[in-house]
């Protein structure tokens, strides 16, 4: 599929139009306290497509402390399509710092002039956007439903997302579109931000289930990755997106925990989703106390519901939170996929699976005995390998 041609004149001048604001904007005064007077606390979950960031993003999101939105550089891409995610950072980074400081005048690059809540994307799964002072649809502390919303809040002022930001003690936000740590270090070290960094992660070869059964929805995302200048990517039998993708993390996963930055230190946190199927409240406490949150017994309702459906979820509902068996869907790559191509994704992603605590397979019947664990525990400086594995000499 092939997008409207941009010319690189225009790509650039927008670049440079968002390079102006956020000098413009750091200049400015800066924003107002929460009630109470406390800091403000910043949340980015960073993550990759089709790693459970949906669900981790609504642990946050339904939490009556937080301001949340998914993905704002989804406007970044959409408008500089043409561009790659390297040279899309700069212009992702700086909307992010504004949309931390409620300001969203950031926006005007990306929206229509006239515009409403819903020009926003995924503006109804926002909790904060379908309550006061955004919206009535549920009282401020109320667990939201998207489909609930919509209808009720579209056409409300898209000044108020400014106005209900500043309300908020926290806010998070979720995105996809970095792929190393080293961008957001002005973040980490602005003096207006107090950022913490959530790393999730996830199998990739789960990860490799998940896009598959998601690939049109993807395929422009794809083509920013493989930097095609504006082609959308929906087939990628040589699973180049999927390296891409490990290789992020482990650039991100390594800077923050060999010799990190002072100012890093004590702000960044590694999740694996896989963790949080297993234990959820366990984990979900331990997420919660990174961030200056707390678990109220409403979210503890709400989380053993969503955590403990009785199955894996439709396709329809992929990249919604509705309630699921979560082990369950953590592993269901183990039945789904050929043996032939878990092997390639172990061979694209070995430094992932090492880092970040998976164990490979080396048969299709270790893939399918789902008694041998392949999520490695964690251990005081990272994660151990099973002695099992060293039987297995790689090729």
């Amino acid at each position: 599929m092939w997008l409207p041609r941009v010319s690189s004149t225009a790509v650039t001048a927008l670049l440079l139009a968002q390079t102006f604001l956020l000098l413009f904007l750091v200049s400015r005064p800066g924003p107002s306290s929460p009630a109470g007077g406390e800091a403000r606390v910043h949340v980015l979950v960073l993550s990759s497509w089709r790693s459970g960031s949906s669900f981790v993003g609504q642990l946050f999101n339904q939490h009556p402390d937080v301001f949340y939105l998914m993905e704002p550089a989804w406007h970044v891409w959409t408008t500089l399509s043409q561009g790659s995610a390297a040279t899309l950072h700069m212009a992702v980074r700086d909307l992010v710092r504004s949309v931390f400081l409620c300001d969203m005048d950031v926006f005007d690059a990306y929206l229509p002039w006239r515009r409403n809540l819903s020009d926003l994307f995924q503006w109804a799964v926002s909790r904060a956007l379908c309550s006061p002072p955004a919206c009535s649809a549920f009282p401020r502390g109320a667990i939201s439903s998207e489909a609930v919303c919509k209808p009720l809040c579209a056409r409300q002022s898209f000044t108020l997302a400014r106005e209900a930001c500043r309300s908020y003690s926290h806010v998070v936000l979720k995105e996809m579109r970095f792929f190393n740590l080293q961008v957001l270090y002005p973040l980490l070290s602005d003096p207006a931000l107090n950022l913490r960094i959530v790393h999730l992660v996830r199998d990739p070869r789960a990860v490799l289930r998940s896009r598959e059964q998601t690939a049109k929805a993807l395929a422009r995302d794809n083509g920013i990755v493989l930097g095609t200048n504006g082609t959308w990517v929906e087939a990628d039998p040589g699973l180049r997106v999927v390296r891409e993708v490990c290789r992020s993390h482990v650039r991100i996963a390594e800077a923050a925990t060999l010799k990190p930055p002072p100012f890093l230190r004590g702000r960044y946190r590694l999740v694996r989703f896989e963790d949080l199927a297993r234990e959820p409240l366990a984990e979900i406490r331990a997420l919660y106390a990174f961030t200056g949150l707390s678990l109220t017994p409403q979210l503890e309702a709400w989380i053993h519901n969503i955590t403990h459906g009785s199955g894996p979820g439709a396709r329809r509902e992929a990249f919604k939170t509705s309630s699921r068996n979560a082990l369950n869907v953590s592993q269901a790559w183990r039945h789904a996929l050929p043996f032939a191509k878990i092997r390639r994704v172990q061979e694209l992603c070995a430094g992932a699976l090492q880092l970040l605590g998976y164990r490979p397979v080396y048969s299709e019947d270790e893939q399918r005995n789902l008694a041998l664990d392949l999520v490695l525990p964690r251990g005081l400086n990272g994660f151990t390998w099973a002695s099992s594995t060293a039987s297995h000499p790689r090729n």
